[in-house]
């Protein structure tokens, strides 16, 4: 059996160019992984000669496929079991695209424990399914390059690639055109998680119609990151940061005084053009964001198409005060998390008030 995280995303920075002639839009966003992640497992069952004689043997049998892959799901701390069916969900889909390559007379069983809340604009269903072409090409010793896996991956979603690959990048295309960025200075975050959610097809669509809506400067963020890495003086030329530090949770060891800095001249360049579109249907967007500004936040932004939205701290210190505030406004359940994840600050803060929306308190993962 074989273990792997699957690592939530934030878009720091997220500009919509236009709608192309397939109907998918033109994205230009900087994308980071979070040190929030779901929980998957693998593991290996063999496939009975009688049931290999009823047809299991070929991958591409269609009928073959239920019984090749198993799936199971469920939300940590107590939370309701998924109502899908498992055939519907990305990770299942991701398992098949893999059938053909999989071990004659073998099947996969994945188990997965969901902390990334459902609809969230943090690529929890994708992440997943990168976490399953990564978890089965590990346990079947299959040697599928990252490019493969990428090349596999976004028939599932323009963000799989990204999934596959973590830490801090450039997306563009549809969201598959990445380029590697340095990894960022760590700094804190307050993630909240409105109740209320938003329909991603709804919010392009409706952008569409919009006049003039605020772009944000992508370019000015990436110029940022880029000088800052030169500031410090790091060795690692961009694009050439290791897989295992990139979808494991490495972290970039760096002065305080650094990442305040980082941090404070971030915040001012966020952006995201689609809270043009989900705030006036989702305004509890407007409100968390405001909770947050006065509450430390540098700085305050909603991630993908919504609805969740985090606030960038200078300090661990603010960042879990502004989450104790959330917590005794009784607004949502909220769970401090570390660097490497502090469960127990996690059950305490969700008993403290019904989980009906979901805030997290964690450090970017400058990977």
């Amino acid at each position: 059996m074989i273990n792997k995280k699957a690592y939530a995303k934030i878009n720091l920075s997220l500009d919509v160019k236009g709608k192309l002639e397939n109907g998918y839009h033109e994205v230009c966003m900087i994308m980071q992984t979070i040190g929030l992640y779901d929980e998957l497992s693998f593991d290996v069952y063999r496939i009975s000669e009688e049931e290999r004689n009823k047809g299991f043997k070929d991958g591409n049998n269609t009928e073959s496929k239920g019984e090749r892959i198993g799936l199971s799901c469920r939300f940590s701390r107590g939370g309701p079991e998924p109502t899908e069916d498992p055939k519907d969900n990305l990770a299942y889909k991701a398992a098949e695209l893999l059938l053909p390559y999989f071990p004659e007379g073998t099947g996969v069983d994945i188990k997965i424990v969901k902390n990334i809340p459902m609809a969230a604009g943090m690529a929890g269903g994708s992440t997943d399914a990168a976490a399953v072409l990564r978890g089965i090409n590990e346990l079947f010793n299959l040697g599928l390059s990252d490019e493969k896996l990428c090349e596999l991956g976004v028939k599932l979603g323009a963000d799989v690639p990204y999934c596959i690959l973590g830490g801090t990048m450039l997306a563009e295309g549809i969201g598959e055109k990445l380029t590697r960025l340095p990894a960022i200075p760590k700094f804190y975050l307050v993630i909240a998680k409105p109740q209320a959610g938003v329909s991603t097809k709804y919010v392009y669509q409706t952008l569409d119609a919009l006049e003039n809506p605020p772009h944000p400067d992508v370019a000015a963020m990436q110029e940022l990151i880029l000088e800052t890495s030169r500031k410090k003086g790091d060795r690692t030329p961009e694009g050439e940061l290791s897989k295992e530090a990139c979808v494991e949770g490495g972290s970039l060891s760096g002065a305080d005084d650094v990442s305040a800095s980082f941090a404070k001249k971030l915040a001012p360049l966020l952006g995201n053009i689609l809270e043009s579109v989900t705030i006036p249907v989702c305004p509890k967007v407007a409100e968390i964001k405001k909770l947050l500004l006065d509450n430390g936040a540098l700085g305050s932004l909603m991630s993908g198409s919504g609805p969740t939205v985090f606030g960038i701290f200078e300090s661990e210190e603010k960042a879990n005060l502004a989450a104790k505030v959330l917590i005794d406004m009784s607004t949502a359940a909220v769970s401090a998390v570390k660097d490497k994840g502090d469960t127990g600050a996690v059950e305490e803060a969700f008993e403290k008030v019904p989980a009906k929306d979901i805030f997290v308190s964690t450090t970017v993962n400058p990977i």
